[in-house]
């Protein structure tokens, strides 16, 4: 099954549109004539009858979805943007159709019939598409109908289009790898994404890599490898897109401004503002003080038994780089034992992550309770104080060491940007399964895309995967 499976559906949306409008005029029929509530005495009328407004009513609406977009051929609308097409969609039909009965069947139908009949359409193809909108994200996630796609240029707006693949897989899309002229950035993978090489070797890509899409990020100084990129995809029968490249154009980093009737884009950098650094403050305030409030018996227990069973403090504090470069001490509840940190450099040939990274899954440092602590992650629930001392956020990226810092490529160090958080948009996307790059692509798309609303999303979303216990070591 592939990603042509989704664009195909047309037809077969069109004919569950059909069958739930007329479904809607069937329950509007049975509430005008059959309800109490609604029912007029001396004016009857079978179903029967109706056929001709019935059929007048299901075209119509059909008609008007499609001139106002409700089955264009989009990847993942939102649920608000369908909506507000079939919204405008039927309240433009239910008028025609009570104009066409008010002309010329002024005393046969009910006009309220025609009104609820409209309001229920309303209701029945917004729960059909939020439905098949959880269908089609969890099959994206799975793999299936999803878009192979290779990316052309691997600079900053090539990350940009890394991060979403790797933020928003019920987009539905696999991204092969990317191609990209410079010797270093050509040769060297990002994390899942593949260097396949120069744009010289496209050609090749297109026909080994079974392409469905390409993505072209190059600056627009590169007109003519553009469109010589274009015409290769063309002839190899490969849907094209062109990220524009000003500025590395974000549309929560860009404002139209109008400067005498000319339009300007201007430059916003993305940062949280005042207002919203309040409301994640009080979030964080609230959620932290609750979770201590909740789980001190368990922080307790745990540091008696962590105590018992191998001498030292069960509170291990560790120095981890913050915000704009800022240290501070994150606190711990110990799971190793605690000449852990003189031990690692025997370590260091078993190291299971890339990049600046220290991870085993079997380290033999760990104690036995710390083995059940990190896997539940009880270990990290006296971060929360952190987060009361103002170190650390509920959600953003997991701080690492100094002498991890030390090693961040340039566009890594963009998760510096904000608090570091106990959780996160690569805690729910995989842990410890990510590779660091992975990890990064994802922290600067939450950075770039924050609202309050993702970080209680992220927070809530993350107690399933603690008990799930996946990607934990």
């Amino acid at each position: 099954m592939t990603q042509r499976m989704f664009t195909r559906s047309r037809p077969l949306n069109v004919l569950i549109d059909a069958c739930l409008i007329n479904i809607s005029f069937v329950i509007g029929y049975v509430m005008r004539y059959d309800w109490q509530w609604f029912r007029e005495t001396g004016f009857e009328a079978r179903l029967i009858d109706y056929w001709p407004i019935q059929l007048t009513f299901t075209l119509t609406l059909l008609v008007l979805y499609q001139l106002d977009g409700v089955y264009a051929n989009r990847r993942a609308p939102s649920w608000l943007d369908q909506m507000y097409a079939i919204t405008n969609g039927t309240a433009k039909g239910v008028i025609i159709v009570l104009a066409f009965i008010f002309i010329f069947r002024p005393l046969t139908y009910s006009r309220l019939l025609i009104l609820q009949a409209g309001v229920i359409t309303i209701i029945l193809l917004g729960i059909a598409r939020w439905a098949r909108g959880l269908i089609e994200a969890h099959l994206r996630r799975k793999g299936v109908g999803v878009a192979r796609v290779l990316i052309v240029g691997a600079g900053e707006l090539g990350r940009a289009v890394m991060r979403a693949i790797v933020a928003r897989p019920e987009l539905g899309y696999q991204c092969v790898g990317f191609v990209d002229d410079d010797p270093e950035r050509g040769a060297t993978n990002i994390g899942r994404f593949l260097a396949l090489g120069s744009l010289g070797c496209l050609p090749d890509v297109l026909g080994q890599r079974a392409v469905d899409e390409v993505v072209i990020t190059l600056p627009w100084s590169a007109q003519p490898k553009i469109m010589q990129v274009m015409r290769l995809c063309e002839s190899h029968r490969v849907r094209v897109h062109v990220a524009p490249s000003l500025l590395q154009l974000n549309l929560n980093r860009i404002d139209v401004d109008d400067f005498g009737g000319i339009p300007l884009l201007t430059t916003n950098e993305r940062r949280i503002g005042r207002g919203d650094r309040i409301a994640k403050r009080l979030f964080d305030l609230l959620g932290a003080s609750l979770v201590l409030l909740i789980t001190w018996p368990i922080i307790l227990l745990t540091a008696i038994l962590v105590r018992l069973e191998s001498p030292g403090s069960p509170v291990f504090s560790q120095i981890r780089v913050g915000q704009d470069g800022r240290r501070f001490k994150l606190y711990k509840l110990r799971s190793m034992r605690a000449d852990a940190d003189t031990l690692k450099n025997e370590l260091l040939a078993y190291n299971e992550a890339d990049g600046p990274l220290f991870k085993m899954r079997n380290d033999p440092r760990q104690t036995r309770i710390g083995r059940i602590i990190r896997r539940l992650s009880i270990d990290e629930l006296l971060q929360f104080w952190n987060v009361l001392r103002g170190d650390m956020s509920i959600v953003g990226p997991r701080p690492n060491l100094p002498e991890e810092v030390a090693r961040y490529t340039d566009w890594q160090r963009e998760r510096l940007r904000v608090k570091p958080g106990i959780t996160g948009l690569s805690q729910i996307s995989g842990r410890s399964e990510l590779t660091f790059d992975e990890t990064c692509l994802l922290d600067i798309y939450y950075i770039e895309n924050w609202s309050l609303s993702q970080d209680i999303r992220i927070a809530l979303k993350t107690i399933p995967y603690l008990l799930s216990a996946r990607g934990a070591y």
